[in-house]
């Protein structure tokens, strides 16, 4: 799994994969419900976001499995600036133009903890504002971007 996509990572004008299968169905289902225990947040912006969240989220084994994970596909270490859970129900986004502007290249992981896959569920990475990256919903998944500050 982390070879093939350690593999792709390497080879990437802009570095971004997805890891499939990065964690189980059984670690995602307690996730999920180590998440609802914690309770989640409105964000509720209208020109900005709508979406649940959990800042900090009790996942400290989970994130530690995760950035390893990614250092392996990378050969980066990694080095942990914020963990937030974001539920998207529908109708819920989270809009680009509102992003921080990161310039020292750190890499942004992104996991599935979907139960099932979810129709038309996207997150899209943008390089100059145009979409280079999309990682589509397959639970269990791990994308690993590294943004830097034209990459949102």
């Amino acid at each position: 799994m982390t070879t093939a996509s350690a593999r792709l990572w390497r080879s990437a004008t802009m570095p971004a994969v997805v890891v499939p299968d990065a964690i189980g169905s059984e670690l995602a289902a307690d996730a999920r419900a180590r998440l609802e225990r914690a309770g989640y947040s409105r964000y509720g912006r209208i020109d900005r976001a709508s979406y649940d969240h959990v800042d900090d989220p009790p996942l400290p084994e989970l994130v530690e499995a995760l950035l390893g994970i990614a250092e392996a596909v990378t050969g980066r270490a990694g080095k942990l600036s914020a963990v937030r859970a974001i539920r998207l129900e529908p109708g819920d986004y989270l809009l680009t133009r509102h992003d921080r502007v990161l310039d020292d290249r750190p890499l942004e992981l992104v996991l599935d903890l979907s139960a099932s896959p979810v129709d038309r569920a996207e997150v899209h990475f943008r390089h100059r504002g145009q979409v280079f990256f999309t990682m589509t919903s397959q639970p269990g998944a791990l994308a690993i971007v590294e943004r830097g500050p034209t990459v949102m």
